[in-house]
């Protein structure tokens, strides 16, 4: 397989740098295994092998890598590692399909959830790391995926879903230990790390290194990568695809299954009351202060399920996956502005008038009062209707005297029922997004009359 003309000499060197950097990334690890004197935990059936000599090896690998990318003065020629195409063709199929791309990141979720002794540990966590690095260096490698992975505005990004992996590797493998601890009567590791220092000199200095490096980074930053500026606006010219900044993708993203007011307003409005009335509807005193996931299950996987595959995963989509026409790509896959899918969306109401019972949807007749209108209206939408009021009023008493009843006998009524609606609420972006793939539905209540959709 050719180098695309793209590939040349100084963004392999690029390559090379960034090999370079995983391996001085592993060899200090390797140095700090070695310190530890530790051994592999029989992690993939491997035990009693040196984890310190493993990982060295590793790194003159990688170091030997780098080094034939630095040196190289003309065509890459054949030694790259690339992705095989039919590995690039299976992903872009996974990813470019909204059903599959959101099922793997429920699957990942949930794995995250049951897995989360085993990935959390260190040796796994790093190995996982490893994988990812090898996997963006070696696609980096691909023209069109460099393209939208290299792009300015969307370098931080890359950087942001490090960081999140980072901070819930953390959360999860202070949980686990605390857990462990916890159910062994041990003292947890927040009791064991109380000791409290002052705020000059230690905090101050502190503060004061990581501002210098943060600056360092952004001087660096400022300097290697070319600013994000576009051609002045023109009403007559759009840019295509047109989104907005990374933080409102999720909203621009839920825009496609629900309308602009419920979208815009409505959605991110329950978001905001819903985190502030988290302190008034939380009955559990256990967990505070301390990392725990067994003792806050409840809490945990809810707050996760609304944060990694309602919010980052919608990221993720809009920033690398949604290209021209608002259509989704894979990551290999070239943004072909002619792309077309041609989608039959249909309203609730018109399946039911006319796919199901053959007739036409209830019109109300030129001149008619105000009455005679709201009552086609509600003819026509009776069953979106009835199952919006069904989701928002039926479901939370059935869920009171079912899998949520000891939630409702620590509660009460109406602490309950704001529990019980946010959770619906949440879950309604997920379930309008299922029956949009599934049934191609745009709208459950849908008055254009009115400029009203559901």
């Amino acid at each position: 397989m050719d180098a695309h003309p793209d590939l040349t000499v100084s963004v392999i060197r690029g390559l090379g740098w960034f090999y370079l950097l995983a391996a001085v990334m592993n060899a200090l690890w390797a140095y700090r295994v070695f310190r530890g004197g530790k051994y592999f935990d029989s992690v993939f059936g491997i035990e009693h092998v040196p984890r310190a000599a493993t990982w060295a090896i590793y790194s003159a690998l990688l170091l030997m890598l780098a080094t034939v990318h630095l040196m190289t003065h003309s065509d890459p020629g054949d030694f790259l590692f690339r992705l095989p195409l039919g590995f690039k063709n299976f992903v872009d199929t996974v990813i470019a399909n909204p059903i599959s791309y959101f099922a793997v990141s429920m699957l990942l979720f949930v794995a995250m959830i049951w897995l989360r002794k085993w990935w959390t540990r260190p040796t796994v966590a790093w190995v996982l790391l490893n994988i990812v690095v090898l996997f963006l260096g070696i696609s980096m490698t691909d023209y069109d995926f460099r393209q939208i992975v290299g792009k300015p505005d969307n370098v931080p990004i890359v950087g942001m879903l490090f960081i999140v992996g980072f901070f819930t590797w953390l959360y999860f493998s202070r949980s686990v230990e605390n857990d462990r601890r916890i159910a062994l009567g041990e003292p947890k590791l927040e009791d064991e790390q109380s000791e409290q220092v002052l705020v000059w000199p230690d905090l101050v200095y502190t503060e004061m290194i990581c501002m210098l490096l943060l600056t360092a980074l952004l001087i660096v930053w400022g300097v290697a990568l070319q600013a994000p500026l576009e051609e002045p606006a023109s009403a007559v010219r759009t840019p295509n695809p047109s989104k907005a900044p990374w933080y409102f993708l999720g909203l621009q993203e839920m825009l496609v299954y629900y309308d602009p007011w419920m979208a815009g307003v409505v959605l991110p409005s329950v978001i905001v009351v819903g985190l502030m009335a988290i302190p008034y509807i939380d009955f559990n005193t256990k967990g505070n202060g301390y990392y725990t996931f067994d003792e806050r299950k409840f809490s945990v996987i809810t707050f996760l399920f609304g944060f990694l595959p309602l919010w980052v995963a919608m990221i993720i989509l809009g920033t690398f996956i949604r290209g021209p026409n608002w259509n989704m790509f894979g990551l290999y896959e070239y943004w072909d502005v002619h792309k077309l899918q041609v989608l039959n969306n249909v309203d609730l109401s018109q399946l039911f008038w006319v796919d199901w019972l053959g007739k036409p949807l209830p019109k109300a007749e030129a001149g008619v009062g105000l009455g005679s209108q709201v009552g086609t209206i509600l003819l026509r939408e009776w069953l979106g209707f009835a199952l919006v009021l069904a989701y928002l009023f039926l479901l939370p008493p059935l869920m009171a005297v079912t899998v949520f009843r000891n939630f409702f006998v620590k509660m009460g009524f109406v602490r309950f029922m704001v529990l019980a609606d946010l959770i619906l609420f949440m879950g309604a972006l997920p379930l309008k997004m299922g029956l949009r793939w599934a049934f191609n539905l745009k709208y459950i209540v849908s008055i254009p009359e009115w400029f009203f959709n559901i």
